[in-house]
């Protein structure tokens, strides 16, 4: 496992209110309370990607993937709901963290994002 990649992950996630890391399949996972925020992919499946997968608001998902295909690509499983993966080794950590901020406001309660 790459374990820079997963270490600036964490850096930024952890830093949001209420979240939690468990592995789940196998990678770390993020959590605002019991709702999955951002995954960590270590080459899933061999597919030569370290990324992260999490969700994006409706309607960005093909946007982001047609204009920017060497940053964003549709994830397995969860790309059907909306999500993206993030190709660690393309995106500036200022990106990173504005998306990894995203995901957690569209996963969080109400009360916990006011």
């Amino acid at each position: 496992m790459n374990e820079d990649q997963v270490e600036r992950v964490r850096r930024i996630c952890l830093a949001l209110p209420e979240t939690t890391e468990r592995l789940s399949h196998g990678e770390p996972t993020f959590f605002v309370r019991k709702k999955v925020f951002v995954m960590f992919a270590n080459n899933h499946h061999n597919d030569g990607r370290i990324a992260v997968w999490l969700p994006v608001p409706d309607g960005f998902q093909a946007g982001l993937i047609e204009t920017t295909p060497q940053v964003f690509f549709l994830p397995p499983y969860v790309g059907t709901r909306g999500w993206v993966g993030i190709e660690l080794g393309h995106v500036s950590d200022t990106d990173l963290e504005m998306h990894i901020h995203l995901a957690w406001e569209l996963s969080a309660p109400k009360r916990l994002r006011a």
